[in-house]
């Protein structure tokens, strides 16, 4: 059974037509990479799996996103967001310390008990491989933390909700390259217990850490297939030319 089934997804904002015609299915547990050139839609087609293009005035979309066969357009949009984690770009740890940043969702979602929340903090904090460097320091302010340790505890803070799927809209593009190194590894970790789609402009960073990708372009989904084989073997002129750089 898939995850997400895509199925003639168009999405305008307003008159711009930005998605086109988009068929595509996503397995569970696997990472699932979108590539392409800056504005050809791969994060808009992200924001559609858990719904947060509905906050956008003037956007409307057609056809249909299935998750796990239920119509995404039928689905209490706070169940779904809470099912579908997400990680932004930008590491965007709250201003308060690292246990309440871990322990924030659990609380709203109406979990009070002190135990529950200490488990549930030290075990995302050890899923998200930060927990050994901020043990000692939970109470301290998350903003004190590495821009890399702010994605990871951002990771932690999504991992707390128990999500099938974690989106990733490029994770790692603030970070320096041995944060992005455990960023990485740790993806290659979360896929044993979550499907995980993860939007980059990096395509060496495609190559290593997904099962499948997509290339999109000027909003149509132009190729989508097994990593190795798209990289090695593209179908289409244009994902050629792109990932060998003669346009980008």
């Amino acid at each position: 059974m898939y995850d997400f089934e895509i199925k003639n997804v168009n999405l305008f904002y307003g008159e711009k037509h930005t998605l086109k015609n988009v068929n595509m299915n996503i397995n569970k547990n696997e990472v699932t990479a979108f590539i392409g050139p800056s504005g050809c839609g791969k994060s808009t087609l992200l924001r559609c799996l858990n719904r947060m293009n509905d906050l956008i005035p003037n956007c409307k979309i057609d056809g249909e996103i299935l998750f796990k066969e239920e119509n995404i357009k039928e689905m209490n949009p706070i169940d779904l967001r809470t099912r579908v984690g997400m990680v932004f770009q930008q590491p965007n740890p709250f201003p308060m310390s690292i246990f309440d940043n871990v322990a924030y969702g659990p609380r709203c979602s109406g979990i009070k008990n002190k135990a529950t929340l200490q488990e549930i903090v030290i075990d995302s904090l050890k899923k998200a491989s930060l927990y050994d460097e901020v043990k000692d320091r939970l109470k301290d302010n998350a903003l004190g933390l590495s821009g890399g340790q702010q994605q990871r505890l951002c990771i932690a803070r999504a991992i707390a909700m128990k999500p099938e799927v974690i989106l990733m809209d490029e994770p790692t593009s603030a970070l320096d390259p041995i944060a992005t190194l455990k960023i990485e590894e740790l993806i290659a970790e979360l896929k044993k217990e979550y499907t995980i789609v993860i939007v980059t402009h990096n395509m060496q960073q495609a190559t290593r850490i997904s099962d499948k990708t997509a290339f999109f372009l000027l909003g149509e989904m132009v190729e989508f297939n097994d990593t190795t084989e798209l990289f090695k073997n593209p179908q289409d002129k244009r994902t050629e030319d792109y990932i060998t750089g003669r346009f980008g």
